[in-house]
């Protein structure tokens, strides 16, 4: 885990305390086997699988996660304004509009946001699409969604590692998150996450259709309320 420098907040007007970015290079984190075979259509108590399938699914996982890296990058930016359209952040000298009935109303009266990204990396996506457009289909299928449920993941192991930095302040974080694309929180608001987080330092970077590169990366924003 790094820091990168901190902004001035001279350049933000003086008026609130800017937050580095927080890089971590290597998430570690549990695979989460329940949600990955909940992905893959598996229900507890309906879904019947021989031993041999079993035995399959567990290897393929296996050999996803050897080829997942976890990266993420976060941070904390103070809310300037907001209204019932809008959040607008203050960061790096100016201003930046969230436009999102949803999102504002998501985050409620807090008066900081988080910003998170995180990414499996290039291997998993390159095996995915070598698996899925060859002869091992179902492997590739199962290399999805280790990919999927685990980046996931790594946000969670994020927003744990600021409640325990926010518990200090006597702040607090939202028990959920909410990504760009969803709602009316247009996917154009990748353009702020990459820029804020600076994503391009744990190699993702966006298309002009606001895609993120690698494919199994994500982002997303949680509130922060308290004193």
């Amino acid at each position: 885990m790094r820091a990168l420098p901190e902004p001035d907040p001279a350049k933000a007007g003086g008026l609130f305390l800017m937050h580095p970015v927080t890089v971590f290079d290597n998430i570690r984190i549990e695979a989460p086997r329940e949600r990955i075979y909940r992905r893959l259509g598996y229900r507890r108590g309906i879904t019947r699988m021989s031993a041999l399938q079993d035995a399959e699914v567990d290897t393929s996982i296996v050999q996803a996660l050897a080829l997942i890296r976890l990266q993420g990058a976060a941070r904390r930016l103070p809310i300037r304004k907001r209204d019932e359209a809008q959040v607008i952040l203050a960061a790096d000298g100016g201003e930046t509009a969230l436009v999102s009935r949803t999102l504002a109303g998501f985050l409620g009266g807090g008066n900081e946001v988080l910003l998170m990204g995180a990414t499996a990396g290039s291997a998993i996506v390159d095996a995915i699409r070598e698996d899925v457009g060859g002869s091992h289909v179902t492997r590739g299928v199962i290399f999805d969604a280790v990919a999927s449920e685990t980046v996931d993941a790594s946000l969670d192991w994020i927003m744990a590692y600021f409640r325990q930095e926010l518990r200090r302040e006597n702040k607090f974080l939202t028990d959920k998150r909410y990504s760009a694309g969803y709602g009316d929180f247009l996917l154009e608001n990748q353009r702020s996450f990459v820029r804020f987080l600076d994503l391009q330092r744990i190699g993702v970077e966006l298309t002009a259709s606001c895609v993120l590169v690698p494919e199994k990366s994500v982002t997303a924003v949680a509130g922060i309320g308290g004193r």
